[in-house]
C-alpha cells in the first residue's frame, strides 16, 4: 500500500458505514480457516458488502476464506463486522494489507476484535477440531504494522477479561501460545521443535501482526486458534490443506455455536 494506511483505513471506515448507514461499530470479528461455518449465525444481517469494493482490500485467494465483510447486530444489540477472509502476510509481503482489515474495524469504532485461525497444534491432548484460546503469542515473521518510534506495550496483548469471558461460554477451551512463521510452506519438523522450545503450544501463518495493528489503535483482542492438525513431525503424517479445510468443515457446528456464544457476551 503506497496511501497513508490510516488514511486508508478511514476510508474504508466511511465507505463501509455509510453504504450500511450505519454511525459505527462495536466489535470485529476475522474468521480464518475453519470458522467460516459461524458466519450465518453471529446476528441480524444488517449489510454484506464485497472486501474487494471496499477501499484498500482486496479478493482473498486462500482456499476456504470468504471475500465478504458483513455487518450484523449480535443478540446483545451491538453492530459486528464479521470479516469471512483476511490477507495474509505470504501473499505479497504487505504488513499494512495484512493489518487493514483490523485498522478499518477501529477506525469505524470498534473497541473489540476476535481473531481466529486454523493452526498446527503442539500438544497431543489438542487433537484436530480443538478450539484454543491464545494466551500470547511469539511473532517470528520479521515484521511489524509499526512505524517509526511506535512504542506499544504487548505484555497483554491477548485479554485476560475477554477470555474469562469466552470461557463462560465454553468451560472446556484451554490456552496457549500462539507462533506465527512467515509460510506459506508448513513447518519444518526442527521448526516446530524451535517453537516448542520457545514456549509455543501452537503454530501458523497469521494473527500475530493484527493483533499488534489491534493493540495500536487501542482494541481489545481476544484470540482462538483452531487446531486443524498435528504439527510436522509430531505425527508421521504429511500436511495438507485440504486437511485444514476438511478440519474447519468437521468442527463448523463446534465453532459456529462458540462464535454465537461470545457475541452475545461481548
Amino acid at each position: 500500500m503506497s496511501e497513508d494506511p490510516q488514511a486508508l483505513a478511514a476510508s474504508a471506515a466511511r465507505t463501509l458505514l455509510d453504504g450500511a448507514g450505519l454511525p459505527g461499530l462495536d466489535l470485529a470479528l476475522v474468521l480464518g480457516s475453519g470458522w467460516s461455518a459461524a458466519a450465518d449465525r453471529l446476528g441480524e444481517p444488517l449489510h454484506t458488502v464485497e472486501l474487494a469494493d471496499l477501499p484498500g482490500f482486496s479478493a482473498p485467494t486462500v482456499a476456504g476464506h470468504g471475500g465478504q465483510l458483513r455487518l450484523v447486530r449480535t443478540p446483545a444489540g451491538k453492530v459486528a463486522a464479521v470479516f469471512t477472509g483476511r490477507h495474509h502476510y505470504y501473499e505479497r509481503r504487505d504488513v499494512d494489507a495484512v493489518v487493514h482489515g483490523v485498522r478499518t474495524a477501529a477506525a469505524a469504532g470498534a473497541s473489540v476484535v476476535v481473531l481466529t485461525n486454523g493452526c498446527g497444534g503442539l500438544d497431543p491432548a489438542w487433537p484436530p477440531g480443538t478450539p484454543v484460546l491464545i494466551r500470547d503469542h511469539i511473532n517470528l515473521t520479521a515484521a511489524t504494522p509499526l512505524r517509526g518510534a511506535t512504542f506499544i506495550d504487548m505484555t497483554e496483548a491477548y485479554s485476560r477479561r475477554l477470555r474469562e469471558l469466552a470461557r463462560t461460554v465454553d468451560p472446556s477451551l484451554p490456552e496457549g501460545v500462539y507462533v506465527q512463521f512467515s509460510g506459506p510452506q508448513y513447518e519444518t519438523p526442527a521448526e516446530v521443535r524451535m517453537a516448542r522450545v520457545l514456549g509455543g503450544d501452537l503454530v501458523g501463518m497469521s494473527t500475530t501482526l493484527e493483533t499488534v495493528a489491534a493493540r495500536e489503535a487501542g482494541l481489545e483482542v481476544l484470540g482462538i486458534s483452531l487446531v486443524t492438525n498435528a504439527a510436522a513431525g509430531t505425527t508421521d503424517a504429511p500436511l495438507s490443506h485440504q486437511e485444514v479445510i476438511e478440519a474447519g468443515r468437521a468442527a463448523g457446528p463446534r465453532l459456529a455455536e462458540l462464535l454465537t456464544g461470545l457475541v452475545a457476551v461481548l
